[in-house]
């Protein structure tokens, strides 16, 4: 056997031992004692995810020759297989953020509320989706079907994942809402952070490059183009210098309003309802109902 054969000539003795003592003082400046809880999987929360979707719209999205014989069947057995995973990926997340907090919990039976408390709100998620389907199509003239929203669209992809996200965000599992969020992120290009409020009929055209903030609040039939930001102006600091967190930072869009591509919104700034921003404009103070604001209009 070669001396490649054997893997000496990598120097692995050597790299394992550095990289055991960067781990080590890892652990030690962030003042750990023990190996850390283990972290939810993203692989496995793409993949209950995936389970989700196929059970709110199994014709869709489930699996080929489903009958009106098999397809109650189907959705409740993939319904239990999903939401046992998703406990599963509560359970890590619990314990994770017990250990952060010096905290003694049960987690398995927390999650196991939390993972109730997220089943009974998947009707309610089905019937918000619908409603960006239908805004999708009646406001996009290319979209032939509703179908063809669903399994095409990346806005519907990314606002799917939203909702879902979102419940688990309210119910207080973030690092698990924020890996189903970034999976749709990466995907789509499309990046919705889980704390967002959205309501019903909203509708992302196009679509790369859109962010909106964590505390961004969209109202009803709200259309985005690609690009648009829904973003902070500032970070505010506390007096050690270290970035406050949670405070409402980012727009308030009312209901019906239009952002067309390449918009930037920044601050907690309000956005009337039924108001048009126009491509490209930079904005960051608010603006009455009915506005149409163009680029020769943002200045403050």
């Amino acid at each position: 056997m070669s001396l490649i054969d054997k893997g000496q000539s990598w120097g692995i003795d050597h790299l394992v031992s550095e990289l055991r003592s960067l781990r080590l003082q890892s652990l030690e400046s962030r003042q750990r004692r023990h190996q850390p809880p283990k972290l939810p999987s993203r692989a496995e929360l793409g993949l209950i995810v995936d389970n989700l979707k196929a059970v709110l719209f199994p014709n869709r999205l489930g699996v080929p020759g489903l009958t009106e014989e098999s397809i109650d069947y189907f959705v409740g057995h993939t319904l239990d297989k999903s939401l046992g995973q998703l406990h599963k990926q509560l359970v890590l997340e619990l314990n994770f953020a017990a250990e952060q907090q010096q905290l003694s919990i049960d987690a398995h039976d927390e999650a196991a509320q939390l993972t109730r408390q997220f089943a009974a709100h998947l009707p309610e998620i089905r019937r918000l989706i619908d409603t960006d389907i239908q805004a999708a199509y009646e406001g996009d003239p290319a979209a032939r079907s509703s179908d063809e929203v669903l399994v095409c669209y990346p806005g519907i992809v990314a606002v799917i994942h939203h909702r879902l996200a979102h419940v688990l965000y309210q119910l207080g599992t973030p690092l698990v809402a924020r890996m189903i969020a970034e999976i749709a992120h990466s995907n789509t290009g499309i990046d919705i952070h889980p704390g967002a409020q959205i309501a019903d009929s909203f509708f992302i055209d196009h679509g790369t490059g859109v962010v909106i903030g964590e505390t961004a609040i969209i109202g009803r039939n709200v259309r985005l183009y690609q690009a648009v930001t829904l973003g902070a102006k500032r970070f505010d600091k506390d007096d050690n210098g270290m970035l406050v967190k949670g405070n409402a930072r980012h727009p308030i869009v009312e209901d019906n309003v239009v952002i067309y591509a390449g918009a930037t919104i920044l601050g907690r700034i309000t956005i009337g309802q039924g108001t048009t921003i126009g491509g490209n404009v930079w904005l960051t103070h608010s603006v009455p109902e009915n506005s149409h604001i163009s680029q020769a209009q943002t200045r403050s």
